[in-house]
């Protein structure tokens, strides 16, 4: 028996950020397969009452210990292993600042973004598409600028920060509609340098669910 769950599913770049840092950080786990999209399994009150009661994923399971929140779960994962954990006040303060934005601006728009345009099932109005592609280009500008000048966010090594933020890059540019790598050269160089890590894996390798049922 593994020593790590982790409920998810193929599309979610949330549980992605979970399933790769188990990989990079050398983790016993496997994964439990969340039905999303057929059958709704997240919002179902077994799934609410027994795994999550936020009704999402990813869901980490370790013992008698079930987190929830992916910043939860890549914080926990980097304390009990000690790898891409932030050191000291200062730089624990600044991976936070990055891990925040991440997820109100960053893969906080990217996410609504790629699933209504190219994963539910009644595409989303042009108007909320172009608003959400707006913000998030403005993000990514953000991340680029702050990437030129370094290797990683926080400066010469990788952490949970890192991690957090490619949550959603690794997808394929058709399901944006754009070429996030093509436009962010500085983004495109990070990612390169994230896939040469020990332990990465594209989202669609690493968990279960993908090609979804047509």
């Amino acid at each position: 028996m593994a020593e790590y769950k982790l409920y998810c599913f193929a599309q979610s770049g949330n549980a992605y950020r979970v399933a790769l840092m188990l990989n990079l950080v050398g983790g016993d786990w496997e994964p439990v397969y969340v039905d999303f999209f057929e059958a709704g399994e997240t919002r179902t009150p077994g799934y609410r009452s027994d795994v999550n009661e936020m009704g999402e994923v990813p869901v980490l399971v370790h013992g008698e210990r079930k987190l929830s929140q992916s910043s939860v779960c890549l914080t926990y994962l980097a304390k009990r292993s000690g790898k891409y954990l932030p050191q000291g006040e200062d730089e624990e303060l600044e991976a936070w600042r990055w891990i925040v934005f991440d997820n109100q601006k960053v893969n906080g728009f990217l996410g609504p973004y790629r699933f209504l345009k190219t994963l539910a099932k009644t595409p989303g109005d042009p108007a909320v598409l172009a608003f959400l592609k707006g913000r998030a280009d403005a993000a990514l500008a953000v991340v680029d600028k702050r990437l030129a000048g370094r290797p990683w966010l926080l400066g010469e090594r990788p952490t949970i920060a890192d991690v957090s933020m490619c949550g959603y890059l690794f997808y394929p540019a058709e399901e944006f509609g754009f070429d996030i790598a093509a436009t962010y050269p500085s983004i495109a160089a990070w990612l390169e340098r994230i896939k040469a890590l020990p332990g990465w894996k594209h989202p669609y390798d690493l968990m279960p669910g993908y090609p979804l049922k047509k």
